[in-house]
């Protein structure tokens, strides 16, 4: 049979797809009583192929033979049953009860041909019309934005970016804790440092915010609005902490624009109580039957959910507390989405079950899930970081991303799991070697792009439409293998909410085609050769740059 043309190659999945049935149909025919189960995984050790399946172990009762003689007797009847399927492996081996595959090159051609033609479009899935609502970032207005805050914006709107790829329909959230003790304490730091404006006397509370940020706040105000000073103390404080939650909050706002991420709501705290919807939150959960009083308050059943104790709802003195708060926001958001998320700091892993029991109390178990992204040292070289003059005791974003850029930060936030702890390197983020991961993968565009500006540019264009099937070195197919993966790799991130999954890839993606510039003349020898070579550069050139921007960081052309 002729060899299957590159541009009417099958691709991965589909090539999978149909030895996946062709399985099925031997196991059917050779073991009638028995239900073949197949599916498909990396093996242990790349020598014994791409792709494997255990399929014949699901067998072996049925058949009361060895896995491997199962395995080698679906081998046998697949290829004298399907051979148009098999065709398109360049090898099934049944090894040990496995059997083993490595695909034909044309199915790694035909993914480079279709990464060229689809571009910006390759991994992009069709809408699915499921609604995710995800927060994160979120932090007191209390001061300015700290790393930790940071690390949860790079892996949430990484997550945001990646989803909206997959076909989502994604509300991105973050919440103003603007109600409750930390404003009040706000107000009470802010007013302190109004005051000592004119009496440095005036003593500063044990439990205020000591950040110099106050300072400048409380400067502003007290030229701006030097009626303050007439007021009662208590009218004053609940003045400066409205006067400094805004301003606050825009420096919030201003900080996460310059990080690059962008929301579609800012949710007030206070607004919840102001409209209303705490009492609907509450009420809701008394019609389920699942609160209770106890000396003069209002509880909410948790432990029936499995938190480790019930939580109150409303004090003695009827004030709603912070939980109700809780159930009142994600009850309106399970209520518009079919998936919350929710990507707390590092002091929250209390959170996660209490707030899975509210979702389940409420009637929406399994629909919210809560991350919490783990705490961020930084350090330069082996020295840890000094502490902020500016903020006293705290080091901001701001300043992180003033020293090192922010696609350096963004990347270096995203390379791990979010919930390991992260040392960030500012001397390492900003070297300009193979040993900074950011630069490696942005040089790794950025060289690309050289190869391109020096080829001749009716070469590029024919290169867009040019056979692949020169495509045949080790490294070249290596390269085309792991462009592949795109598709996979960003539902993975979806799937398992692990958007560390993107920084790994795209520096397994750099590697490989540094590799292959390595090995592979690309601008010399035969034309077919170069056209097709120089396609592999096009559609590795998308894949970084689509991944790049998943993570928010930029593609350079030239560094």
């Amino acid at each position: 049979m002729e060899p299957i043309a590159a541009e009417h190659a099958l691709l991965p999945d589909d090539a999978l797809r149909a030895l996946a049935d062709a399985l099925r149909e031997s196991a059917q025919a050779l073991y009638p009583s028995a239900s073949a189960e197949v599916s498909f995984e990396a093996p242990r050790r790349p020598e014994f192929g791409e792709v494997a399946t255990n399929v014949a172990f699901s067998l072996v009762r049925a058949a009361r033979r060895s896995p491997q003689d199962v395995a080698a007797a679906l081998v046998a009847d697949v290829c004298e049953r399907a051979p148009r399927v098999t065709q398109l492996f360049s090898s099934i081996e049944a090894v040990a009860g496995f059997i083993n595959l490595r695909l034909s090159p044309s199915i790694w051609q035909g993914t480079v041909a279709r990464i060229v033609r689809e571009g910006e479009a390759f991994a992009r899935a069709a809408h699915r019309g499921v609604r995710i609502s995800i927060e994160f970032g979120s932090a007191n207005p209390t001061g300015p934005l700290l790393v930790v805050q940071g690390r949860a914006l790079s892996i949430g709107d990484a997550l945001v970016r990646t989803m909206r790829l997959r076909g989502y329909d994604v509300f991105v959230e973050w919440i103003i804790n603007d109600a409750g003790g930390q404003l009040e304490t706000l107000g009470r730091s802010i007013d302190a440092r109004y005051r000592q404006l004119s009496d440095p006397a005036v003593p500063f509370p044990d439990d205020g915010y000591p950040g110099e940020y106050l300072v400048e706040i409380a400067r502003r105000l007290h030229d701006s609005h030097p009626e303050l000073a007439t007021m009662g103390d208590s009218e004053r404080v609940a003045s400066l902490a409205r006067f400094a939650r805004d301003e606050l909050v825009a420096e919030q706002q201003r900080c996460v624009a310059r990080f690059g991420v962008e929301y579609d709501l800012w949710q007030s705290e206070r607004e919840l109580h102001e409209t209303g919807k705490i009492e609907a939150g509450i009420a809701r959960l008394k019609e389920l039957g699942l609160t209770y009083e106890s000396e003069g308050a209002l509880f909410f059943r948790a432990t029936e959910f499995g938190d480790d104790k019930d939580r109150v709802l409303v004090r003695a003195d009827g004030r709603p507390t912070y939980f109700s708060s809780d159930v009142a926001y994600h009850y309106e958001k399970l209520q518009r989405a079919d998936r919350v998320i929710d990507i707390l700091g590092p002091d929250h892993h209390g959170y996660i079950g209490r707030l899975s029991g509210l979702a389940a109390a409420l009637g929406y178990p399994g629909h919210l899930d809560v991350l919490i992204a783990q705490q961020v040292t930084l350090v330069r070289g082996t020295e840890q970081v000094a502490m902020s003059k500016r903020a006293g005791n705290i080091v901001t974003l701001d300043e992180i991303v003033s020293e090192v850029g922010r696609d350096a930060t963004r990347f270096f936030f995203a390379m791990l799991a979010t919930d390991s702890p992260l040392t960030f390197d500012v001397q390492l983020a900003v070297e300009q070697s193979n040993e900074n991961p950011v630069y490696y993968v942005q040089y790794g565009h950025a060289r690309i792009c050289s190869v391109l500006r020096r080829a001749h540019a009716g070469d590029v264009e024919a290169a867009k439409v040019t056979d692949l099937s020169p495509l045949k070195h080790a490294a070249e197919l290596a390269l085309a293998r792991r462009l592949a993966e795109l598709p996979a790799t960003a539902q993975g991130v979806v799937d398992a909410l692990a958007p560390h999954r993107l920084a790994r890839y795209a520096r397994d993606v750099a590697t490989d085609f540094h590799q292959f510039y390595t090995e592979c003349r690309i601008l010399e020898g035969d034309v077919a050769v170069r056209h097709a070579r120089l396609a592999l550069c096009l559609a590795a050139k998308q894949v970084l740059s689509t991944v790049l921007g998943l993570l928010g960081v930029a593609a350079p052309e030239s560094m």
